[in-house]
């Protein structure tokens, strides 16, 4: 990947040269037809005679032919000029986008080769301890648990990938049914709340919030962003998830106290593989789809996702829908 971007960089390098030689032959071809133009109108003004009774028609047509052919070399240059800069923008942006898709997916592939390696390093060491000594009940179940959590890990992960591409291709057709949104959220947070034991994790839902979608798309979308309050704030603070019905719209609320996101960063963090630059983020597990797949789930069900700065530091991710009431 890393030869790709470079070998793109050059050719972009070229592009922009043989732009500028293109532009100066350009420049140089009105230069040289004007002064053309202008020598054949000198030499014809010279044949005509002045004590001709038509000389002052003649020299008027000659200056307005002249006059005539420099409008047009001056269209034609401009619309070639036109053209040329239009190609050049078209070209930058389509050269830019790849720069920026080839880095993007660089970082996924790295993302995801630890992201994969990680459980499956853990869940083996724990099945060979598991099969070369002997533990007791207590120390079995510990890794067994270990294990299982790891092996949730990967489905997570697989399915975030697999939904990605089916969206991004049109494959996947989601159910349209009503379901309890308010008992899909409570499912989530029981296995957030088992998997982080250790974590603080507050639930303030509603009950009985009727919404009208695919419950394996929500259940995904509401995952992803109580897995990113958890991942990217500190351990030791609470992760506040509130689920409550407003002006006939479903609103959950997921709030953390980490570093929050920056205002430029706040609709940049939707796009597909984007991760923020700080630290915390950089050291922090991920591959840029979750937040992905939720503001598309929610774009694909006529909701939307916002991000509001928490006063006690952090972000608010504010995920809204329509309710059946």
């Amino acid at each position: 990947m890393p030869f790709t971007i470079k070998k793109i960089k050059k050719a972009f390098i070229i592009y922009w040269v043989l732009l500028a030689y293109i532009v100066a032959a350009l420049v140089w071809w009105f230069i040289a037809l004007n002064r053309q133009n202008t020598q054949m109108s000198f030499y014809k003004l010279q044949d005509v005679s002045r004590n001709d009774v038509s000389y002052i028609p003649k020299t008027e047509n000659i200056i307005k032919e002249q006059k005539t052919k420099t409008a047009q070399y001056i269209g034609e240059g401009v619309t070639f000029l036109l053209l040329i800069i239009a190609g050049a923008i078209f070209v930058f942006r389509i050269v830019r986008r790849e720069l920026r898709v080839s880095a993007e997916q660089q970082n996924f592939m790295v993302a995801i080769t630890h992201e994969l390696k990680t459980p499956i390093a853990v869940s083996k060491l724990n099945l060979e301890t598991l099969q070369k000594r002997k533990l007791d009940e207590t120390q079995q179940q510990r890794l067994l648990y270990n294990t299982l959590q790891e092996t949730n890990r990967l489905n997570t992960l697989c399915n975030n990938m697999l939904l990605s591409s089916q969206i991004e291709a049109g494959g996947y057709i989601p159910t349209n049914e009503e379901i309890d949104f308010s008992e899909t959220v409570n499912g989530c947070i029981n296995d957030f709340k088992t998997r982080y034991p250790a974590r603080e994790i507050t639930a303030q839902v509603e009950e009985n919030i009727f919404v009208t979608g695919d419950v394996f798309l929500f259940q995904i979308a509401v995952n992803n962003l109580i897995e990113n309050a958890i991942k990217y704030s500190p351990k030791e603070k609470p992760v506040i998830i509130k689920l409550f019905v407003e002006n006939q719209t479903a609103i959950l609320k997921v709030t953390d106290e980490g570093l929050g996101i920056s205002d430029t960063e706040k609709q940049k963090v939707f796009e597909k593989f984007y991760r923020t630059g700080n630290e915390a983020t950089k050291r922090a597990k991920g591959t840029g789809l979750g937040l992905y797949l939720a503001s598309r789930i929610s774009k694909k069900h006529g909701g939307n996702i916002a991000i509001h700065n928490n006063p006690a530091g952090g972000s608010i991710f504010v995920l809204s829908l329509h309710a059946n009431v």
